[in-house]
């Protein structure tokens, strides 16, 4: 069995079988030679892993009525399709104060999701499982099913996440550091748990259901109370080698510069997020008490608020173009309720991206997009991906040769 997110070899069994799994889900129902043209495998292969599939009960089999596809007499048509009652998956987005809690079917579907409080800032790890575990047990009776049904969970936070582990060796959901949080949930809650930073979930949400289906390269910056990043490079979350990479927020800007939420200094976090700019307006003696009030005063003239968002704006043109020259995407995704506020996505904003990138003279900024979705979306992600992680499972225990 492969590492956690890491994709298996093609030519192995369980990545054919996952790719042809991942053909499935994609087209919604699919016969299967059409499965073998579109995942470049013989028919005879595909029908052996379909049959493992099948074996699994992660996908069905579907009869079209006789000549419906072809408008002639002749014998119904089988397809292939996702057993949506196969396992019942959960995703969580832990964010500053809430959290927010979605389920589904294995094939995608919501069947219910809801936001809830939490206290707001570093919480002890066994306040952070209870709010967990009191968020699943009101979903699932809001839906009428047991918590037990879940055959995974899907936690999407804010830091450094080792998703390969389920680790968390950083987060300021959490008042403890190295916490081997997949473990104290999946001991908890009698599922199977799987941890991932919050830009990658939300990279996964786009992938399957926002800006970024059908292309197999793409990057997302999220910005909420940090800066987050997500990338997608040939359909995969690219996460690092420690698990820990697309830490945009956390790259540095300033040698000795303010401090950051993480510890250290000088982190482009420290300067464009929210707590960042309200602490630099109170160092200079000016008081808002939420980013939307401060954001209000600079729309309205305030010249503190609008030189604070302007040296944010700036501070993120030069991540942005860091971004670019490291990558050179075709699409950036910017999402985020922060995106709400027009300080980062302005035309000044990304002209000086353009300028900054060393590409701003031989071809145009890549394309962006902001996407607003609240942080259900970014729990149907976590939700995903608990799908692509149960599914996983599940085809490792095949056989010995899946492993």
């Amino acid at each position: 069995m492969s590492d956690q997110g890491t994709p298996p070899a093609p030519d192995r069994p369980e990545g054919a079988r996952q790719h042809v799994l991942a053909v499935i889900r994609s087209a919604g129902t699919i016969a299967r030679t059409e499965i073998a043209q579109a995942a470049g495998l013989s028919p005879a292969t595909v029908t052996a892993h379909t049959s493992d599939l099948l074996r699994a009960g992660l996908i069905e089999e579907r009869t079209s009525p006789a000549g419906t596809e072809t408008g002639r007499r002749g014998r119904p048509r089988v397809a292939l399709g996702i057993r949506g009652d196969a396992h019942l998956l959960a995703g969580i987005k832990v964010a500053h104060d809430t959290i927010s809690v979605v389920l589904n079917d294995f094939a995608g579907q919501a069947i219910g999701g809801l936001e809830l409080p939490i206290p707001a800032g570093a919480l002890e790890t066994s306040v952070l499982c209870d709010a967990i575990s009191d968020a699943l047990a009101r979903v699932c009776a809001e839906a009428g099913l047991a918590r037990s049904q879940i055959s995974g969970l899907g936690v999407g936070m804010a830091g450094l996440v080792d998703a390969r582990r389920n680790w968390v060796y950083w987060s300021p959901s959490l008042a403890t550091r190295n916490i081997d949080l997949g473990t104290l949930l999946s001991q908890r809650l009698g599922c199977a748990v799987f941890v991932d930073n919050d830009a990658n979930v939300v990279a996964k949400a786009e992938q399957i259901l926002g800006e970024g289906r059908g292309l197999r390269d793409f990057i997302v910056v999220t910005i909420e109370r940090g800066v987050g990043m997500g990338i997608v490079l040939n359909n995969r979350i690219h996460r690092g080698a420690r698990g820990c990479g697309a830490e945009l927020g956390h790259t540095k800007v300033q040698i000795d510069g303010a401090l950051c939420r993480c510890g250290q200094r000088g982190c482009l976090e420290a300067y464009v997020g929210d707590y960042a700019l309200l602490r630099e307006a109170s160092s200079i003696g000016a008081e808002f008490t939420n980013l939307a009030g401060m954001h209000a005063a600079a729309q309205a003239g305030n010249v503190t608020a609008r030189s604070i968002f302007d040296r944010a704006g700036r501070m993120f043109a030069l991540g942005l173009s860091n971004v670019i020259d490291i990558f050179d995407p075709a699409l950036v995704i910017l999402a985020g309720r922060r995106f709400d506020y027009d300080y980062l996505t302005t035309e000044t904003v990304l002209d000086q991206a353009n300028a900054f990138s060393l590409q701003a003279e031989v071809q145009p900024l890549p394309e962006l997009r902001v996407h607003r979705w609240g942080d259900l979306m970014w729990a149907q992600g976590a939700a995903a991906h608990a799908i692509d992680e149960v599914a996983r499972l599940s085809l490792a225990r095949l056989d010995p040769n899946a492993a």
